[in-house]
């Protein structure tokens, strides 16, 4: 089937929906004014040129985790999947959005399956209704397996976890139309979305000059290129959730009408008019499980499971003491604004649901700040293992196999690290506070925006305050 003979699916709006959109009178500027950009983007080595080699990459990684040395501190793959993959992801949904779905190997390999096998069934709606408590559910279970087996120490471990993940592919792949994996399932995916809401790069179209089009073509495909992958009609775009600047819309677009700009980090949540309460809940599980990744670093945690094994659990069962521990942790962040939810339906009269979406969305910002906080620390304090390794994989050796299992792996001084993350903290807690302050006092249907902001504040404080104490205390590396 070519992409021409791809019918619309439901997310396409009506004509009589585009007409009732905004215009932007003042569109920001467009990187697609640069020459080169725009011909780089437009041309078929965008996304290819990184997706093949990702792809054929991920592929001896894989091979490196299964094969390559059992000690994690000297397997490449672990290396680069959980100090570099793992803590630079967020850095990268914060300054460019969901670009790593783009090039992810995992979406080129549906792709290609798609080609070869590809039945292209619509997504279900089960799928469509509920992708993101899926992909929440997704990322807690992963979590706990991750700690449970012990993942990050284990290369085998991870290099099966990829291998379902790329069955799971497939079989998406297989069966159904488009990215449906990446849009509905993915807990990645799930994880990029809610961080590219903050994120500092957007792509839009000019209403004005979409508002004439019959062709559709960035939403039905053209030769050129195929539908968005990810089900966005850009006309009707007012979030980066699940743009991945694949740039395809750009390439079928007959008008030229697609731009791609720079924004103010955090400034698509200011204007959230109606927040959704699927959206503040990912976000407030991501915020629980961000907490417990740097809580199960800290050596109060090992002194908690000691507590849990030997009068509540009385077992020496790994999996049964940390599940003990697992959901009350990540359950912190959704307790304490659910409790502010509560108090402030008696300060503004509306629905405990109705203040939850509003009180999750200042989260995003947040957990992102104390997301890339906590991959700095890997990234700056562990960065040499990944030299080290790579020296390993190349038959150079390693330090730690001549005995040097105390050697320094950090790349900067403890200190200097403890600086960047609390830099990182504050400019978060100012993005939360500020993203608060601006859906408070922009909601009109809040008669006492002011006493509804104060108790979202005091959620937002509470959260910093608690990850600010986990930070002042020594971490332990990943590897």
């Amino acid at each position: 089937m070519s992409t021409t003979e791809v019918l619309l699916s439901p997310e396409i709006p009506t004509r009589d929906q585009l007409d009732q959109l905004p215009s932007d009178p003042f569109p920001p500027p467009d990187a697609l004014h640069n020459r080169a950009v725009n011909r780089f983007l437009s041309s078929r080595w965008w996304p290819a040129v990184l997706q093949i080699p990702f792809l054929a990459f991920t592929v001896y990684l894989v091979y490196d985790l299964l094969a390559g040395p059992r000690d994690a501190d000297m397997n490449f793959g672990s290396a680069v999947m959980w100090i570099l993959w793992w803590s630079a992801l967020p850095i990268v949904l914060v300054l460019f959005g969901r670009v790593w779905c783009a090039v992810c190997p995992f979406g080129y390999l549906n792709d290609l399956v798609q080609k070869v096998a590809g039945r292209r069934h619509r997504a279900p709606a089960f799928l469509k209704r509920n992708a993101m408590w899926i992909a929440l559910a997704l990322f807690l279970v992963v979590t706990w397996f991750e700690h449970v087996t012990g993942i990050v120490e284990a290369p085998r471990y991870s290099g099966i976890m990829l291998l379902v993940f790329a069955g799971a592919v497939i079989f998406f792949g297989v069966f159904y139309e488009r990215r449906t994996w990446c849009r509905y399932v993915c807990p990645v995916g799930g994880l990029s979305s809610n961080y590219a809401r903050a994120g500092m790069m957007e792509l839009r179209a000019n209403r004005s000059v979409c508002s004439s089009c019959d062709t559709k073509a960035c939403f039905r495909g053209a030769a050129k290129a195929p539908g968005c992958p990810m089900f966005e009609f850009p006309r009707a775009m007012d979030t980066s959730a699940e743009c991945t600047l694949c740039a395809d819309c750009v390439k079928t677009c007959p008008s030229n009408a697609i731009r791609i700009s720079p924004r103010m980090p955090t400034s698509e949540l200011w204007s959230t008019v109606k927040p959704r309460f699927p959206v503040a809940g990912l976000a407030v599980g991501i915020m629980g499980i961000v907490l417990l990744e740097n809580a199960t670093m800290l050596p109060i945690w090992n002194d908690v499971m000691a507590v849990l094994q030997a009068d509540v659990t009385t077992t020496a069962n790994t999996a049964v003491d940390f599940s003990v521990a697992y959901l009350p942790t990540v359950a912190i962040p959704a307790v304490l604004v659910l409790l502010a939810a509560l108090l402030a339906t008696a300060i503004n009269s509306r629905t405990v649901k109705q203040n939850f979406s509003q009180f999750g969305y200042p989260m995003i910002p947040l957990c992102l700040g104390v997301h890339i906080a906590h991959a700095c620390f890997h990234l700056l304090g562990e960065g040499k293992a990944l030299w080290y390794s790579l020296m390993h994989a190349l038959g150079m050796g390693h330090p730690m196999a001549a005995g040097g299992m105390t050697m320094d792996m950090g790349i900067v001084a403890p200190d200097a690290i403890k600086t960047v993350q609390y830099t990182l903290i504050a400019l978060a807690t100012a993005g939360a506070l500020f993203t608060a302050y601006r859906i408070a006092h922009g909601n009109r249907a809040d008669p006492r925006p002011g006493g509804t902001f104060a108790v979202n504040a005091a959620v937002i404080m509470v959260l910093v305050a608690i990850n600010c104490a986990l930070f002042a205390m020594p971490m332990a590396m990943e590897m």
